[in-house]
């Protein structure tokens, strides 16, 4: 391995995670961040960042260059790997990416070198599908000509306070010494610290259980929300009143997608069920969240039938479509469910949201996205997430929307009490 003050970082990937991982690497060692997407590079080379993470000041002020090209790595001695890591069609994990991205290090892969990896993936995946990967295509030999680390991603898109420099960095490595490279790398770039693992499989481990928790805590409270409208309770109040115990956790029902809540548990029930265990708990929690489109679609027509409104043919605006509030990222989301099944209810279904790019939503979802919302336009309308923009607006004027009778449901409870139809 080289002095660690002699490293030079290739990042592979410059999405939601690898852009701000090489902004800051590029602010303490020379950087080059590499993506496929020779748009995403040309738009960076501008300084402009469509993910909306970084700001081009901070672009500008690293050490950093852009690349499409992967031979333009091949003078780094450290490779950060920051590709995405989906589920396909039939939720199991799709390491397309990282086997591709693992082929590309390889290409540039000399002697002495360190390969990292932040994308998610179950316990075992690094050292089981990447390090042979790496070993293949680049002709040398796992921890004598090279190393690996792996150092768990912790990005939380559209949060301005929760930041690289701020969350504490789980790291790991092949050997002791790799691991103690590792450590130190990040040390030089995330002040709040560092947390060695004893191994990189513990460090997939614990990444991939933190999400797989947050998960199964809103699986419970949807399940609770379904309960309690078949009750006839308002879940928020029921919350409210239980939130007042000291001990009970604050988590609020709602759709579960992106890049990390939605995906990540089924990482982990892969690799159980691969080696025969059953994990009854974890898929049932994904199970519960997964029809969550499906019951507020359900629950909004069934109370437009109750209002006389004819579901069939009416208009539904859908206000929102990334899979979290106040950030462009619609990877997962899970309002795609909840315009699924209003459309196949029979209604015509208009999606406004200003934060989403419309040709990413054309290309991702094939959705039109509205320009802007028409007074007295819709039947029904749904308040699927929490921007800012929206939060802005008067109820009356989300209420000016509608047709007289129109039936809101606000499924973030955005809406001050009384002013929706119908709320998780």
């Amino acid at each position: 391995m080289t002095d660690i003050e002699k490293s030079t970082i290739g990042v592979i990937g410059l999405g939601y995670v690898g852009l701000p991982l090489a902004v800051a690497f590029g602010h303490a060692f020379p950087t080059i961040g590499f993506d496929t997407n020779e748009y995403r590079i040309a738009e960076l080379r501008a300084g402009n960042d469509r993910t909306r993470e970084v700001d081009a000041d901070e672009i500008d002020a690293a050490a950093l260059t852009f690349s499409d090209t992967i031979g333009d790595l091949a003078g780094c001695n450290v490779y950060v790997v920051t590709v995405p890591t989906p589920i396909d069609e039939h939720k199991r994990p799709d390491l397309g990416a990282l086997k591709s991205a693992s082929a590309s290090a390889a290409s540039v892969l000399s002697a002495g070198d360190v390969v990292v990896y932040e994308s998610t993936v179950y316990p075992g995946a690094t050292e089981e599908i990447c390090v042979p990967i790496l070993e293949s295509e680049s002709g040398l030999t796992f921890n004598r000509d090279f190393f690996v680390g792996y150092s768990p991603e912790r990005i939380n898109p559209g949060d301005r306070e929760h930041r690289l420099a701020t969350i504490i960095k789980v790291t790991s490595g092949s050997t002791p010494e790799a691991a103690d490279f590792v450590d130190a790398l990040y040390a030089r770039i995330v002040p709040a610290g560092t947390h060695r693992a004893s191994s990189i499989r513990v460090a997939e481990a614990a990444k991939v259980i933190e999400n797989t928790q947050r998960d199964l805590n809103i699986a419970l409270i949807n399940e609770l929300a379904l309960l309690f409208d078949a009750l006839d309770l308002d879940t928020q109040e029921v919350l409210e009143a239980a939130g007042t115990k000291w001990n009970f956790l604050p988590f609020q029902p709602g759709l579960v997608g992106g890049h990390c809540i939605g995906v990540d548990p089924y990482y982990l029930t892969y690799k159980a069920e691969e080696v025969g265990y059953n994990p009854e708990v974890i898929l049932a929690g994904r199970r519960i969240n997964d029809r969550m489109g499906a019951q507020i679609a359900d629950r909004l027509v069934r109370m437009m039938a109750e209002r006389n409104i004819k579901v069939v043919g009416s208009k539904i605006l859908i206000m929102g479509l990334t899979f979290k509030e106040d950030c462009p990222d619609i990877r997962n989301t899970r309002v795609v469910d909840v315009i699924d099944a209003c459309r196949g209810h029979g209604a015509l279904v208009e999606v406004y949201d200003p934060w989403v790019d419309t040709d990413q939503a054309r290309e991702e979802y094939n959705i039109e996205l509205l320009d802007a919302p028409q007074d007295g336009h819709y039947d029904a309308i749904v308040v699927a997430v929490a921007h800012q923009p929206f939060r802005d607006l008067a109820p009356d004027q989300i209420r000016a929307y509608g047709r007289v009778p129109c039936v809101i449901f606000d499924v973030k409870g955005m809406l001050p009490p009384g002013t929706a139809d119908a709320r998780l």
